[in-house]
């Protein structure tokens, strides 16, 4: 597949997805927000305070990516108090991470779609020197107009899951040669740089510099925020709290029939239930009614706007951005995406809390940050059900041990920073070659 093959693909799936776009913008409200700006057409003065230099353009695609970019974009502005650092997010729910995470940046917009008039129209606008990608998101036709244009780029944070380096893989003949526009690629582990090169990137521009996640949930796992989330939920100091992050369709079962065992010996456990997906609320309820939970739950949104009174021990999360902050009031942590094969979750953020976490076997996406928990015994690995539930009692019933195991955890986020200072030597570099 070349460039020509690729747009005319692009141009077909683009055609054939109108429909749908048009439906879920119209009859959901959904992309409202982005449809304009992905198209290149921004609110006027979006870019109006734009000025700076260097002029660094960060991509950063959703919530996970602008977390990993937060403390590399927050050390590029003590590098450089008069640089313009423009951040986009292909999400809404990046974007709003963006506007708490990532005070620093200069202007906050969304990428374009990969269409050559739509680049070349934003490019116009943010007039990058530099152009920086967040983990491994990779645009032929932009890459292509960033070298066309003498636009330094560069990958930050590379990781390449199995899932991932296997559809690239299989066209790999396509990637070698995008992968040709990046100037530098740094990237998580040496795994992540092996499979770069399998794929055809030369091996001289491809260094290991590690996880910039590590950095940012340091610093943001504050004692005052868990406490104050705990005041919010209006939980007494002591209360036994599951939280379940990031689930999928099917873990919700496992975790709500494992609750209701232990409810048995700890009549005041709390669940937290954050559905991966938040339009899927509606179903994570009516499944709670089917299993006699329906009048312990109630929606985080409700608690929220003070509408809550009397029993609040399932809490369903149905506002994003919110999931960090509810691990803080955490006695013990499940990460979804992990009992049902979606390659897991992102099992550092509970550990920067101090906290256990418990995940069932398919983390494929999130191999090595297991792997380190599981070496501190700060992660558990469950298969089904029934060992979920007896994992959680053990652990529930000596505190102690909890607590030693969380802070096992945690010491192992806040050995490995550091990474966040190595990628704004990357990028330094590439700016002063570039000028």
């Amino acid at each position: 597949m070349n460039m020509i093959a690729y747009n005319a693909v692009l141009s077909a799936a683009a055609l054939a997805a109108v429909p749908w776009f048009a439906w879920k913008v119209l009859a959901q409200g959904k992309y409202r927000e982005s449809a304009g700006p992905k198209l290149g057409f921004h609110r006027h003065g979006t870019f109006e305070n734009a000025g700076g230099s260097p002029r660094i353009w960060i991509h950063a695609v959703s919530v996970g990516e602008v977390t990993a970019a937060a403390p590399i974009v927050a050390r590029l502005r003590r590098a450089w108090p008069d640089a313009a650092l423009l951040l986009s997010t292909s999400t809404e729910t990046g974007r709003a991470a963006a506007r708490r995470l990532v005070p620093e940046a200069t202007v906050l917009f969304y990428y374009p779609l990969d269409i050559p008039p739509v680049i070349r129209k934003v490019m116009d606008r943010v007039n990058p020197d530099l152009f920086v990608t967040v983990e491994t998101e990779l645009w032929p036709n932009f890459l292509h107009l960033c070298r066309e244009r003498s636009v330094k780029t560069v990958m930050v944070n590379g990781r390449l899951s199995p899932r991932s380096f296997k559809n690239y893989r299989a066209t790999r003949f396509f990637w070698k040669h995008v992968l040709g526009f990046l100037d530098s690629a740094g990237v998580i582990s040496e795994t992540d740089g092996s499979r770069l090169r399998e794929l055809g990137m030369d091996s001289s521009r491809i260094t290991v510099l590690g996880n910039a996640k590590y950095d940012g949930l340091v610093e943001r796992a504050d004692a005052a925020l868990g406490d104050e989330t705990a005041r919010m939920l209006s939980l007494a100091r002591g209360t036994p709290v599951i939280v379940a992050g990031s689930t999928h369709e099917g873990e919700e079962k496992i975790l709500v029939r494992a609750y209701r065992r232990l409810l048995k010996e700890l009549p005041g456990l709390v669940l937290v239930l954050a559905p991966r997906h938040v339009e899927r609320t509606a179903a994570v309820l009516s499944l709670l009614k089917e299993e006699q939970l329906g009048r312990r739950a109630v929606r985080l949104s409700r608690i929220d706007a003070g509408e809550v009174r009397g029993d609040r021990s399932v809490i369903v999360v149905d506002v994003m951005g919110r999931l960090f902050s509810l691990y803080g009031t955490a006695s013990l942590v499940f990460c979804g995406g992990s009992l049902v094969p979606k390659g897991g979750q992102n099992v550092l953020e509970a550990a920067a809390w101090g906290k256990v976490v418990i995940h069932g076997p398919s983390m494929d996406d999130f191999r090595e940050e297991g792997r380190l928990l599981a070496d501190a015994e700060a992660g558990v690995t469950v298969r089904d059900g029934k060992e979920l539930a007896g994992r959680m009692a053990e652990l529930l019933g000596d505190p102690e041990e909890c607590r030693r195991r969380g802070e096992a955890g945690r010491r192992i986020v806040a050995e490995n920073q550091g990474a966040a200072d190595r990628y704004v030597e990357l990028i330094s570099g590439l700016v002063h070659t570039g000028t």
